[in-house]
């Protein structure tokens, strides 16, 4: 066990090492500083609401202040049933937003369509845009936001969300056609 725990520790500070310090910093900058897009759209609205109150309080991870324009947030909370007509919508805001840009699917509904398996309701969010994170439930609890919202702070500042992941491969894809020219 020692040794796993060991070569895990090893393993992330190489991966943190490969990292360049600028890198790092604008990670940790955007890892606490999340402008939030809510879309809601059905009953999970109200255990949104209560994460934003003090007992839960969100503001102490850095995204309290909800953004109602797509282009001034950068973190998309799909809160709720996504019918087959709001699709084309949801994809839209989502185009609109600021890169590098995070989603996170709140609720059964959000994430696999919940128990609507009728022909109104879209099968999960992931049908039309990118999620980062789902959470479970229906509707989840408080607490569960906010362990997606720290799963999610910890992708960001790995890098491993899923726009930073493309915007590392387009710019490997342009170096690769530059070098080929």
């Amino acid at each position: 066990m020692g040794l796993e725990l060991t070569t895990t520790r090893l393993e992330d500070a190489a991966k943190w090492a490969k990292q360049s310090k600028l890198e790092r910093v604008t990670n940790w900058g955007r890892k606490f500083s999340l402008f939030t897009y809510p879309f809601v759209t059905a009953c999970c609205g109200m255990e949104f609401m209560s994460v934003a109150g003090p007992k839960y309080d969100i503001a102490r991870f850095g995204a309290e202040f909800p953004r109602f324009s797509p282009r001034q947030s950068d973190l998309l909370m799909i809160v709720g049933t996504i019918t087959e007509k709001q699709g084309p919508a949801l994809k839209r805001i989502f185009d609109q937003m600021a890169e590098p840009k995070w989603v996170i699917a709140f609720g059964v509904c959000a994430s696999t369509g919940g128990f609507y398996q009728n022909y109104h309701a879209m099968p999960g969010a992931d049908q039309v845009i990118p999620v980062d994170v789902y959470i479970p439930g229906c509707p989840p609890r408080p607490e569960q936001v906010l362990d997606a919202l720290i799963m999610l702070m910890d992708r960001i500042q790995a890098g491993l969300g899923h726009s930073q992941l493309r915007l590392k491969r387009e710019q490997l894809i342009a170096g690769a056609s530059q070098d080929e020219g």
